[in-house]
């Protein structure tokens, strides 16, 4: 009876641990394997519910919170005028199944993704803001990646599409060190979360194999959606263009941006 009391004791502790933390992650990364000196930094956030985690980058969660409140006093409100993460992973306790949902070119895609990751867990300890860490091992998207994890904050989970390690991973990178995420800091979160649903854009629900064949097909020609959608229109010196030129302008300069684009965290879908 006393050891079933420490269990329930213990189960408890870390549901209760579990929900409504907000885990703040350090995302570095390198866009262009062409030019290693272009370091990303970027603030993303862990935010675990009591019935789901989302992954999201602060800074767009920032964007899109400031557009929904603006929207509702009726005013148009533009993104932040910066590049940001636009990705955002939504995870369920005890399931293999997430919610990917990215935007490519004004679309949005919820892609449902099944993730079985194969961990080997390393006999190699280290500390990590005052946590003891065990080292673990996998591949996924093209890299080999290692995470260091730790028991004492019970929780599966982890930074992007990471999780189901014997504890909340701290930190994890890849074997190029071009892409790493790793903790700075918790807060706690008392407030019921629903990430802002913008409305800004287009949705579209897609099962992986979906998205992939989407996401290259993009890469190959990033307009391709946008045709007999743009009439034709003047501009504001007054010149007169057609669809096809203005399609065209946008389509080169996107391709320009994704030749810079070549180093995406799962490597795997560029091939």
């Amino acid at each position: 009876m006393k050891k079933l009391k420490i269990l329930l004791f213990l189960t408890l502790t870390n549901m209760a641990f579990a929900q409504n933390k907000l885990f703040l992650y350090e995302y570095k990364f390198i866009p262009d394997s062409a030019n290693k000196d272009n370091l990303k930094e970027e603030l993303m956030i862990l935010n675990i519910q009591k019935d789901r985690s989302e992954f999201y980058s602060s800074e767009r969660y920032a964007s899109d919170s400031t557009q929904l409140a603006q929207s509702k006093k009726g005013i148009m409100a533009m993104p932040f005028n910066k590049v940001m993460v636009n990705d955002r992973v939504i995870k369920y306790p005890h399931s293999n199944l997430i919610n990917y949902i990215t935007i490519m070119f004004w679309d949005k895609y919820t892609v449902k993704q099944d993730i079985d990751l194969k961990w080997h867990l390393e006999n190699s300890f280290d500390t990590i803001l005052g946590y003891k860490v065990q080292k673990a091992t996998t591949d996924f998207g093209g890299r080999k990646w290692t995470a260091w994890f730790t028991k004492e904050i019970p929780i599966q989970d982890g930074p992007y599409k990471f999780k189901t390690l014997p504890g909340l991973i701290l930190k994890v990178e890849d074997s190029t060190k071009n892409h790493s995420f790793e903790l700075i800091g918790i807060k706690g979160n008392t407030t019921k979360f629903d990430y802002p649903n913008v409305n800004n854009s287009k949705g579209y629900n897609l099962n992986y194999d979906q998205y992939v064949t989407k996401y290259k097909n993009f890469r190959k020609n990033p307009t391709a959606d946008l045709v007999g959608k743009i009439p034709d229109q003047r501009d504001a010196n007054g010149n007169f263009r057609t669809s096809t030129q203005i399609i065209k302008e946008l389509n080169d300069q996107w391709v320009e941006r994704l030749k810079k684009d070549n180093n995406i965290i799962e490597i795997d879908l560029l091939k």
